[in-house]
């Protein structure tokens, strides 16, 4: 097993922490064991990137840590909240009051205006915008002159600044990412990694994103690296070499 690191931010204080999550799919002789046992905490006001080999269990680790999909043992906290022992009320009320979402396939709603569905969390959950905040967001997402368009007149680039407008303006406890570059080409996704890298340095926001890509992993603060169902390895203030060194040696 690779050694660990230890992290730069050691000190703050923790968004999310998973104690002991183990996710098993399936019954006795076809069951899988996605996770087993992981222990892990993410910090507040950083950007985590998750990494790991295929079918290491990353994007499992990454619902069960947003209330998406339940932990088959253990515990999983947002703050001082315990997730894993909300029914399922209580996680869609979590979900929609403290967490914001990005997806690799944006998820937006195609009959609405970008403005309407950069809205519409708060909307349905009966709070009002932070109209400051909003316009912060827009700027710095570039969508001041696409707002009045729906999703089928914006670029994929677009589409997926908009899901991050979407995410931030609630002023979510954390944002999950899951592979948010995934349907992007290259200068698109960096431009949307250095959103989400300003989104932590400028808004205070926490990140956690799954992905398969050094280059996106570099903007993170901390990589935390996952294989076979465990948590085996972090590195602090990566660079896109050091994570594929990582993984190569992971994967060998």
């Amino acid at each position: 097993m690779i050694q660990q690191t230890s992290t730069r931010r050691g000190a703050s204080p923790a968004a999310v922490v998973a104690a002991g999550v183990t996710k098993v799919y399936g019954e006795q002789g076809a069951a899988v064991h996605a996770l087993r046992g992981v222990d892990i905490r993410f910090e507040a006001h950083a950007f985590t990137a998750i990494m790991g080999p295929s079918g290491s269990g990353k994007s499992t680790l990454l619902h069960c840590l947003a209330g998406l999909d339940a932990v088959s043992q253990g515990q999983v906290w947002l703050g001082d909240i315990e997730i894993s022992g909300l029914d399922d009320a209580g996680l869609t009320r979590l979900r929609r009051e403290r967490m914001g979402f990005i997806f690799q396939s944006f998820n937006l709603l195609p009959t609405l205006t970008a403005a309407e569905n950069i809205r519409l969390p708060a909307e349905i959950a009966g709070r009002a915008v932070d109209e400051g905040l909003l316009e912060q967001v827009v700027a710095k997402m570039r969508l001041g002159d696409r707002l009045g368009h729906r999703p089928s007149e914006l670029s994929g680039g677009q589409q997926q600044r908009v899901a991050v407008a979407r995410a931030l303006v609630s002023r979510p406890a954390v944002v999950f990412a899951d592979e948010p570059t995934g349907n992007l080409d290259s200068n698109s996704g960096s431009d949307l990694l250095s959103f989400l890298r300003s989104s932590v340095d400028e808004l205070g926001q926490t990140i956690i994103m799954v992905t398969h890509d050094p280059h996106a992993a570099s903007y993170a603060d901390r990589v935390v690296f996952v294989r076979d169902g465990h948590f085996v390895h972090e590195l602090s203030m990566p660079t896109a070499d050091g994570v594929l060194d990582t993984m190569k040696k992971l994967e060998g």
